[in-house]
């Protein structure tokens, strides 16, 4: 989560905004970790960016080349509510999990669309139904309490996503650094 000010004194306001992977269609990261021969980070077919943990060796090379300071160094793999027992998923053996939650310590990780969703979408041959059933979209876009994500393919013209992109004055974040990104921001001025 991203704070920052905006508006001049008096009149002033603060804004949120959050930060996740933006699956760029020229995504640095891959390109320094290619450059350095590790070969730990992949684009596929459907344009998700992702970190294999097995092949990541923590160099951390793609946090310093993203311009959206995105991938971030796992130092340690923590349980998800501190202090209390392990989920039911976090108590799977290690080779159970999908590929995408196989964490470790000393890797990179980032956001990966929920690939383990959008997966079980092309699989059973539902791409149609990605940012419209929970199963197969991403979790943020679900739990968003004010509904303020949206996910769909935005090559569609007729997805709810790519006309909201079109209503709403839309718009990628750091387009100067060429990195192409998927995801669209609504900034001020484009209220629903």
């Amino acid at each position: 989560m991203i704070e920052r000010e905006v508006g001049s004194y008096p009149n002033t306001r603060t804004v949120f905004s959050t930060m996740n992977c933006m699956h760029c269609e020229d995504p640095p990261c891959q390109l320094v970790c290619d450059a350095i021969g590790v070969n730990a980070i992949s684009k596929n077919e459907f344009g998700v960016v992702l970190i294999d943990y097995d092949k990541c060796i923590g160099c951390q090379y793609c946090a310093a080349v993203c311009p959206y300071g995105v991938p971030q160094y796992n130092n340690e793999v923590r349980t998800l509510y501190p202090d209390e027992q392990k989920t039911p998923y976090e108590m799977l053996p290690y080779t159970e999990r999908h590929p995408t939650h196989r964490k470790k310590a000393h890797v990179v990780e980032k956001c990966t669309f929920c690939w383990h969703k959008l997966e079980k979408a092309v699989n059973a041959g539902k791409t149609d139904r990605i940012g419209k059933d929970p199963e197969y979209t991403p979790s943020c876009d679900v739990v968003c309490p004010v509904n303020a994500r949206l996910f769909g393919d935005i090559d569609d013209p007729t997805s709810a996503v790519a006309q909201k992109i079109g209503s709403k004055k839309a718009t990628q974040l750091k387009k100067e650094f060429g990195t192409r990104p998927q995801v669209f921001y609504v900034l001020d001025g484009g209220d629903y």
